[in-house]
């Protein structure tokens, strides 16, 4: 398979970072550790990425810097996530500078790209606080009008990088009776400020990431000027939800990395782990959780590489994609982590027992991504309020316009498609309706069904039935919708959350075999066999009350070898396996890999 150039970045980043489990190397599990332990800001290895120049591929070309693509983007915020997700979260709180790219001035936007790249900035956002939660609407920090400027007021809790960040998203009221419209969005510049304007609070003591500076700031007659503000006054809810619609879609990438060290982890332990005369890779059960952890890995990657693709090709529908990506990657990862503990045994609750206890470290750390950015809850009810009228437009959908849909999937999904340049001015708050992935699947059946007799694989007839399948359930869903009293407001019941969560799973299921349909000529064998495919598709079905064809028992070990080949051979559990930074020395498993890819499920 030859390597697809937007992964070159993070393949070269992963080998000048070095082999994760030898503690010599930079930001090492052992390393990260002790980090983790001293709860003291990495500031050492942050000042490494900026000298590594990281820093220019949060700055797009347009503005001096290097970023291209979303899609090298999450590929290289994988690497730092499966090292280290408190050095990730931290360095990657720059992505908010994507709310300048956005809404800045052709001034904003110079001096940003300057400062990130030759100073050293680096943002953070300030929507939240302390007695209104994600309620951004409900906030009260003020910023009043005054000659030349504002005047800022009250306090932004909790925010990550409060304190030592140079710059400040802060989201504040510049009209008391204004609602939606009365909030605006300033980018302050803290070395402009009177300091004794402004205070930091202390720092939070965290569950996970605990050498981050999780902390918040306060403003008291803080003077700010006409050039801070970010858009048009008035404007600043707006844009705080469109930047939700980048960053929640980026945050998936953090959970990406963590479950590429919990399942690597594991498995090394269960290849190795002698008992009952047996390895534990040896026991059935123990077998199939690690396959299902590696199919859970893979369906995610559909859906995130397409989302971060499908920014290029569709920014006008991220309402959706940005909320189902948001809600499905990190908490379908979250569990599989939870579920591969149990073939690890006690040692995932050791701190330093094995591999210097990074399971039980990223375990405890992932577990704030599915807050970040907007909540399980707050992403899953973006889509409720969407759901009705993407039911509505998918029934009324003309022939004619299923040409472009299906060309717009083409290359949101085709790897080696190239990508259109970013436009954020297309981003819209709710889609209009549109939502290409299961608007497409008529089509997309139908192009299924002429492969046959084109060298196909032996799974085409399978693939095709459970794309009916997903079709169907879309169907029925949209009925009950239809039939449903409208829910105002956050008065949304119980069942349509359920429903949301469904919609999530269909569209992941679909994200999958668009993936595969598009990539299979050139993502290797293992991938155009497409075992893989059903098994991921029956796994997401599974949880709808509708008749599976049985999986023969060699399409679950014929994927466990491909895991145990990956492994082996140090390459990302991915779609897109780009090699990993190899070990100096012979792993002391080699012998123990070489007896497991031989063995057959018992």
């Amino acid at each position: 398979m030859e390597q697809l150039k937007q992964y070159n970045l993070a393949q070269q980043l992963e080998a000048d970072l070095g082999d994760p489990r030898d503690r010599t190397q930079r930001m090492s599990f052992a390393q990260t550790a002790a980090i983790d332990e001293s709860e003291v800001f990495p500031d050492a290895e942050i000042a490494w990425l900026y000298d590594y120049g990281l820093q220019d591929y949060y700055v797009p070309t347009s503005s001096g810097g290097q970023f291209t693509s979303f899609e090298e983007f999450v590929a290289f915020v994988r690497v730092l996530s499966r090292r280290d997700l408190n050095i990730a979260i931290a360095f990657t709180t720059m992505f908010w500078s994507f709310l300048t790219w956005m809404a800045g001035t052709e001034s904003q936007k110079q001096t940003l790209s300057q400062r990130m790249r030759q100073e050293h900035l680096t943002m953070c956002l300030a929507y939240s606080e302390k007695e209104h939660g994600s309620d951004l609407v409900g906030g009260s920090v003020t910023a009043t009008k005054v000659d030349g400027g504002y005047r800022l007021n009250g306090e932004k809790w909790p925010i990550n990088r409060a304190t030592i960040s140079g710059l400040t998203y802060v989201l504040a009221r510049t009209d008391p009776d204004g609602g939606n419209r009365g909030l605006s969005l300033f980018m302050v510049d803290k070395s402009q400020l009177d300091p004794s304007t402004y205070y930091n609070l202390p720092k939070i003591k965290t569950h996970g990431i605990r050498a981050a500076d999780m902390s918040g700031i306060g403003f008291s007659d803080c003077f700010v000027p006409d050039s801070m503000l970010l858009g048009p006054e008035g404007h600043g809810l707006e844009l705080a939800l469109e930047g939700f619609q980048i960053t929640r879609a980026l945050c998936a990438a953090f959970s990406q990395g963590a479950a590429d060290t919990c399942l690597r982890t594991t498995l090394n332990f269960a290849v190795n782990r002698q008992v009952y005369g047996k390895t534990v890779v040896d026991m059935p059960h123990a077998r199939r959780t690690l396959t299902h952890a590696f199919l859970d890995i893979l369906t995610c990657d559909c859906v995130n590489i397409a989302a971060a693709r499908g920014f290029h090709v569709v920014p006008e529908q991220f309402s959706v994609w940005s909320a189902v990506d948001k809600y499905f990657v990190p908490v379908t990862l979250e569990q599989m982590m939870s579920d591969v503990s149990v073939v690890l045994g006690a040692r995932f609750y050791m701190r330093d027992e094995h591999d210097s206890g990074v399971f039980q470290k990223m375990l405890r750390d992932s577990s704030i991504i599915s807050v970040f950015d907007g909540s399980s809850v707050v992403n899953l009810h973006a889509l409720i309020l969407q759901r009705r009228q993407l039911a509505k437009a998918r029934k009324r959908l003309k022939p004619e316009k299923m040409t472009a849909i299906y060309q717009r999937l083409a290359r949101s999904f085709s790897l080696e498609s190239p990508l259109p340049e970013f436009a954020p001015q297309k981003l819209e708050l709710f889609s209009r309706g549109a939502d290409d992935i299961p608007q497409g699947l008529p089509l997309l059946i139908e192009d299924l069904e002429t492969m046959h007799g084109d060298g196909a694989p032996a799974v085409l007839t399978d693939v095709i039935e459970l794309t009916k399948i997903i079709l169907a359930q879309l169907d029925a869903q949209d009925e009950v919708i239809a039939q449903s009293a409208f829910e105002h407001g956050h008065e949304q019941s119980y069942e349509s959350f359920e429903l949301a969560k469904q919609y999530c799973r269909l569209h992941a299921a679909a994200a999958c075999i668009y993936m595969w349909r598009y990539n299979r000529q050139h993502l290797g064998e293992f991938f155009n066999q497409g075992e893989w495919l059903v098994l991921c598709v029956h796994r997401l079905l599974s949880h709808f009350d509708v008749p599976l064809n049985p999986i023969p028992l060699e399409f679950y070990e014929n994927v466990f070898q491909e895991l145990l080949r990956l492994d082996r051979e140090d390459k990302m559990f991915s779609i897109v396996p780009f090699q990993l930074a190899r070990s100096t020395s012979t792993p002391p498993d080699t012998e123990n890999h070489a007896t497991a890819s031989k063995l057959q499920l018992i």
